[in-house]
């Protein structure tokens, strides 16, 4: 198993006081941790308490998990989409870590009901182009090009496509919502 300094970065906390345009000192004075322990953490010489993962992230605006999922993917990851069918529509999607973004078409008269794909997840339906109706059990709604709507994906929905249309759709997994 890997140790932690090679999965967890707290550079991540330099680049985040870089940009508020703090030092290490206006950051100790708010957080109440000493500045040579911030310098260590920056520098990923020191281990991290949970108590100053939480002072820490505090002054950033952070949730202490916020801040923990920040040092734990600070790099850039690369995937390559996968396409597939499902029922009328054509899906390109791309998955991460709690989010999964996908790309679809459909043609006029196409409804989906079941996609796939649904977790703990809140689900944003961006439509590009065409026209469509969401279906919720107690909402309707029409979209148009440039809208979008959110809503708990654990609820049943159906997708009608009025027009041909263009659609982005994310799942963001509701540990992971912002």
């Amino acid at each position: 198993m890997a140790s932690n300094e090679t999965t967890l970065d707290f550079s991540v906390v330099r680049d985040m006081r870089k940009r508020a345009g703090m030092t290490l000192e206006d950051v100790s004075k708010l957080c109440g941790i000493t500045i040579a322990g911030l310098s260590k953490l920056e520098r990923n010489q020191n281990m991290i308490e949970l108590d100053t993962l939480y002072r820490l992230a505090r002054v950033f605006g952070l949730s202490a998990t916020d801040l923990l999922n920040l040092a734990e993917s600070c790099s850039a990851t690369k995937k390559d989409q996968e396409s597939y069918i499902s029922g009328p529509f054509d899906f390109d999607r791309v998955d991460f870590k709690g989010i999964q973004c996908y790309h679809a078409t459909a043609k006029a008269g196409a409804q989906l009901s079941k996609p796939e794909a649904h977790g703990d997840d809140f689900e944003i339906c961006w439509l590009k182009s065409g026209k469509m109706q969401i279906n919720l059990p107690r909402e309707k709604h029409l979209l148009e090009p440039g809208q979008a709507l959110k809503f708990d994906a654990a609820l049943e929905h159906t997708y009608e496509i009025l027009e041909d249309s263009e659609i982005t759709i994310i799942h963001l997994n509701k540990s992971h919502r912002f």
